[in-house]
């Protein structure tokens, strides 16, 4: 997307390559973990509102909760830890009893209490504010405050807050295993959900709701792209908040990256570029924002093998803002 807002898509590939259907620009795909983005959003908003404090304590929001203490670093995290992933929450995702429960029974539906609960009494590999770990895990517990204090749901709040104020009319939220527009993905031989197409009959292998507040949303690279300018020039959120939110702190992603209050920020030639990266079985997604030349930039791939891209992502999307650059 353009500095003055002009904007280009273009498709390449497959989106099926059993029936031989090409790519196009509305091809929608699960965004993996650029929809913390949203979250994250709704969270600042909240804090603008004066109703979320971002250094309270998490136990301010959910103490009253009969599980709550049985978390690591229930009393010590506060919501700006959680946010930046040094509350010492792992992702209970790679607990191996979970996802043998997963595969167990694919189109379960979730309740977030449930997903925490392969955490519950056990330690945290840090204390809270002294180490970073990315996680869903934080990101399911931001979701749980944001819905205390609306009184709604996670994905009704991200639509009123978000979705429809920045007019994203090909994003939608992967609440179901039926995902209408949302094209095959290739997860690879090792795929544990069996074989490596993702859809079979027009229904996921699995519900993609459990990834919930981690995740969520399934959407085109166009809308993406949209997103991040709009986030990042602050229309959705008052632009103090903003830069607030992309001071960041030191991330194991990459030399010298730093991760803020749900946006990754990556050092170019050209100065801090913010965004995110996403995963989920089958696809792979990139969104990035360059405030030097007010620009965004977005790609997805229907596959999630590695070689699937044959170069890192940043790379490419650089090479890609750089050509934007030259169209000024």
């Amino acid at each position: 997307m353009f500095a003055d807002g002009r904007t280009l898509a273009l498709a390449v590939g497959m989106a099926d390559t059993s029936r031989r259907e090409p790519m196009r620009p509305t091809s929608l795909m699960p965004q993996g973990s650029v929809g913390k983005t949203y979250v994250a959003a709704v969270a600042l908003q909240l804090m603008d509102e004066g109703k979320l404090v971002l250094d309270a304590p998490v136990s301010r929001y959910l103490g009253d909760r009969s599980w709550y203490k049985r978390l690591p670093n229930a009393e010590a995290m506060t919501v700006r830890q959680i946010m930046s992933h040094t509350s010492g929450l792992v992702r209970y995702e790679f607990d191996d009893r979970f996802l043998a429960d997963l595969l167990k029974d694919p189109y379960r539906i979730w309740k977030v209490e449930e997903q925490l609960a392969y955490l519950f009494d056990r330690p945290a590999p840090f204390a809270a504010g002294q180490g970073w770990d990315y996680s869903d895990t934080n990101y399911l517990v931001l979701g749980l405050i944001i819905e205390k204090l609306t009184g709604n749901t996670l994905n009704a709040e991200i639509r009123r807050r978000v979705i429809g104020p920045a007019g994203l009319r090909e994003t939608i939220p992967n609440d179901k295993p039926e995902l209408p527009g949302v094209v095959q993905g290739y997860a690879g031989a090792d795929n544990p959900f069996g074989g490596d197409v993702m859809f079979i009959n027009g229904r996921m292998t699995m519900n993609p709701s459990f990834e919930g507040a981690g995740g969520g949303w399934s959407s085109t690279a166009l809308d993406l792209a949209r997103w991040a300018k709009t986030l990042y020039e602050g229309r959705i959120v008052p632009a103090a908040r903003i830069a607030e939110a992309v001071q960041g702190v030191p991330a194991q992603l990459g030399p010298d990256v730093r991760y803020g209050l749900g946006v990754i920020i990556w050092p170019s030639p050209r100065g801090p570029v913010w965004g995110h990266s996403g995963y989920f079985p089958g696809y792979i997604t990139e969104m990035r924002y360059y405030p030097d030349a007010k620009i965004a930039v977005a790609f997805q791939v229907n596959s999630s093998v590695p070689r699937a891209l044959g170069r890192a992502p940043g790379g490419l999307l650089n090479e890609i803002a750089d050509m934007v650059r030259a169209e000024r």
